[in-house]
């Protein structure tokens, strides 16, 4: 295998080793350091021709390792999920969320029109043509920022919109092409029911251990939150305009039980109310003291929960800048204020996704085969998981070897990711051209200058 990266970050590849075949294996290894060292664009061939990936086997190697070879990317989930157990708490808190990959081409496998969040507004949403990607992450605090947490991916599901009949415009137009890869009616998969897949998965690696689960408004539905393991409690965000009701009451009359009681007042309605009487307090979101009102009932929400009574957090901005929001828990031990605390940790998980974009070029791939379309892109989630855990055992202390200087920055406090992957770098340099003792001071004096120049490469 090749010696691409630093010592220390070897052991982390090996615990991945029962999750291969051994020619396998040596191409996951060459692969996963290589993809950290390339800089810039990193499609595939880019990948092989940074690292001189040939001269340890063929090319054609390296495209059969996603395209044919035997593996399974929950495997790999699994095997990240045994490193991150050590740093976790005794309720291992989760988030799901899924991000867009834009691709360009008529042939891309499963690609196709979705929903942008960065380029759309309240008023205009905008689409995008590219691979959809449900992802669920553990959120854990490392012990080099214990203030900050890290949205780890665990498991991936790629989202394939439902296959139709859509023709090309014209007399005896024939079916779009662009519909490559789309689902059948039987293979149809929701988010939210790819979403519960994993939930599923994770919470029965963990039957004895509660896990607490956070998303956006589209995981709040009944497709999750009627068909939870015992073990796992969603926390997500409510409609303002949703019907609440009482639980139902014992009756002691003849028929069919009651499953709601009376309706109450909807959250728009609870805001509206002139004579509710809001609780003023603060609390940490975001890394921030935020000050804030907020009203709190336990209810049904039949429509989404069913019969699982909710504890309900309706949330005012006294500045008026933010618009009222409201959020609900399954989890009835958690207070008000906990729920929003722990929604907010939901919020690294965007910033994973915007890492992965930038720094280790999640969208850059462009695969045509269906095997090779599902695992490249999330094989990226866990080399950026694995680059956290470098950092947490050992890259740490080696972090202020490797800082660049931004004067106009005086307020940074907390590290990046971007930080974390020039250390990784760095280490990598420092290690493999000064630890040949057959350089001399005059060598080492000429080459430290272009090590301290690549750090800046991204």
């Amino acid at each position: 295998m090749p010696d691409l990266l630093v010592r220390s970050f070897a052991p982390l590849l090996l615990a991945f080793q029962s999750c291969f075949t051994q020619p396998s294996f040596h191409s996951f290894w060459a692969l996963s350091c290589a993809w950290i060292l390339c800089s810039g664009r990193r499609s595939l061939t880019r990948i092989i021709q940074a690292a001189h990936l040939t001269d340890f086997k063929h090319y054609c190697s390296f495209h059969r390792f996603f395209s044919q070879a035997r593996w399974n990317l929950d495997d790999l989930g699994r095997c990240v999920f045994s490193l991150l157990l050590p740093f976790c708490d005794e309720i291992l808190i989760a988030a799901v969320d899924d991000t867009l990959a834009r691709k360009s081409g008529r042939h891309i496998w499963g690609a196709g029109m979705h929903h942008d969040p960065l380029r759309s507004t309240q008023k205009r949403p905008f689409f995008a043509f590219g691979h959809n990607f449900v992802v669920f992450s553990l959120q854990v605090a490392l012990p080099f920022a214990p203030g900050k947490y890290w949205a780890f991916p665990i498991l991936v599901r790629m989202y394939r919109k439902r296959q139709t009949n859509q023709r090309a415009p014209g007399k005896g137009g024939k079916l779009e092409h662009k519909q490559t890869g789309q689902a059948t009616a039987k293979q149809y998969r929701t988010r939210p029911e790819l979403a519960l897949e994993m939930i599923q998965i994770v919470a029965s690696w963990i039957p004895e251990r509660t896990l607490r689960v956070l998303g956006d408004s589209e995981y709040a539905g009944q497709s999750i939150s009627r068909h939870l393991p015992g073990n796992a409690k969603l926390i997500s965000r409510m409609n303002m305009k949703a019907a609440l009701y009482e639980p139902a009451a014992k009756s002691a009359k003849r028929g069919r039980r009651r499953k709601k009681g009376q309706r109450l007042l909807s959250p728009l309605e609870m805001a509206q109310d002139r004579k509710a009487g809001w609780i003023k307090t603060t609390v940490t979101l975001y890394g921030k003291q935020v000050k804030l009102w907020y009203q709190t009932v336990d209810a049904l929400w039949y429509p989404s929960a069913g019969q699982q009574l909710l504890r309900i957090v309706l949330v005012r901005d006294p500045s008026g800048r933010r618009r009222d929001d409201c959020f609900f828990s399954l989890d009835l031990t958690l207070t008000a204020t906990q729920i929003l605390e722990l929604f907010s940790r939901r919020w690294p998980l965007e910033v994973c996704f915007r890492d992965v974009k930038q720094f280790l070029g999640f969208e850059d791939p462009q695969n045509r085969v269906a095997k090779a379309t599902i695992r490249t892109a999330p094989l990226i989630f866990y080399i950026y998981d694995l680059v956290l855990l470098w950092h947490a055992q050992a890259g740490h202390r080696l972090g202020a070897k490797s800082v660049l200087d931004r004067l106009w920055y005086p307020q940074k406090a907390s590290v990046s990711f971007e930080d974390i992957l020039r250390t990784l770098r760095h280490a990598t340099w420092q290690e493999r051209i000064f630890s040949d003792p057959a350089l001399d001071a005059h060598a080492r004096k000429i080459l430290q200058p272009f090590v301290e120049w690549a750090k800046g490469l991204n």
